[in-house]
């Protein structure tokens, strides 16, 4: 209902305000940032809650599976550079997609760099994922990508970036910072060992635990879901959980995000106190609905098959018995 309450008013302002007077000009920008920001406060508004958020990660860079993850009721959607087959131009129609369906987006970088999450911030994603984040000198060194100077190294172009309307905002450089979600991926033994001092980084609002990397790294990458990976999964999560109250500062933790896993599925996560859930890729989803696809085919095919071998079985003990 709120959605439909600001696209009709932002409708209504369009069509009815001179484009010249300075009251529509600025009740236009206050609706858009309205419409553009209530993805983010919705998403942080929830998990301050204690909503487990569902997610999917978007691989395909295809625009319409987007769209459609938007419409289907994905709490945020990550659009994935590391692994995907998009960069920053592709990223782009994307999360235009994502804006008409008010559903969060986030970017996850191809590595920890200075130049990646430049380009990325400047598209004006709701959050940015840092990858094989294994000490908290690596998580200092994201967060401050983030920020501008003096606080942090960002590149400034902010008059003429998506993520400030392209100028239009003039108070963006006022919330940028503060609205922005940053996550750090912990996915190898060393982040492992090192992931209290991670998560008491000031500006990372959330760790991201990977699996497959972290098998990977502990030997197990044919075996992501044995007992040794669980166990180090469950130290992990247990040490992120416990910060989030208080991560020693008096100030609240990192929320804790994961991936589903075959034998590990979204819901379980969520039991075990995970805050934001991918429950897959947008590949893997159309993998498994098209080889079913084709499997339920070709049964139906020597499903006939036996059938019309059956009556001609049937017919030829007929012919016989005369």
């Amino acid at each position: 209902m709120m959605m439909k309450s600001i696209l009709h008013s932002r409708t209504h302002i369009l069509s009815y305000t001179s484009p010249h007077s300075a009251l529509s000009q600025t009740s236009i920008l206050s609706l858009s940032t309205v419409y553009m920001a209530s993805t983010l406060t919705a998403m942080k508004a929830r998990l301050e809650k204690g909503d487990t958020l569902y997610g999917l990660f978007l691989c395909t860079f295809s625009p319409v599976i987007a769209e459609i993850s938007g419409y289907a009721g994905y709490d945020f959607v990550v659009v994935d550079m590391e692994h995907g087959y998009g960069g920053i131009s592709t990223a782009l129609p994307c999360l235009h997609a994502l804006a008409a369906t008010a559903t969060p987006a986030i970017l996850r970088l191809p590595e920890c760099s200075q130049t990646w999450a430049k380009k990325a911030l400047d598209l004006g994603p709701q959050g940015v994922m840092f990858p094989m984040i294994d000490t908290p000198e690596q998580a200092r060194r994201a967060v401050s990508y983030c920020r501008y100077p003096p606080n942090g190294l960002r590149g400034a172009a902010h008059p003429v970036i998506r993520a400030s309307r392209y100028g239009i905002d003039e108070e963006y450089l006022s919330k940028c910072e503060t609205d922005l979600f940053v996550m750090c991926q912990v996915e190898s033994m060393e982040g492992v060992r090192n992931v209290r001092e991670i998560a008491a980084v000031d500006g990372v609002d959330c760790i991201q635990i990977g699996p497959l990397d972290l098998s990977a790294s502990m030997g197990e990458l044919w075996d992501p879901v044995n007992e040794k990976v669980k166990s180090m999964m469950n130290g992990l999560e247990e040490a992120v959980i416990g910060l989030r109250p208080n991560r020693g500062d008096g100030v609240s933790g990192p929320y804790l995000a994961g991936f589903a896993m075959a034998n590990d599925g979204p819901n379980e996560l969520r039991v075990r106190g995970y805050h934001m859930v991918a429950g897959g890729v947008d590949i893997g989803l159309y993998r498994a609905a098209a080889v079913d696809d084709v499997k339920k085919f070709k049964m139906g095919l020597n499903l006939d098959a036996e059938i019309e071998g059956t009556t001609e079985v049937s017919s030829f003990v007929k012919i016989g018995s005369k």
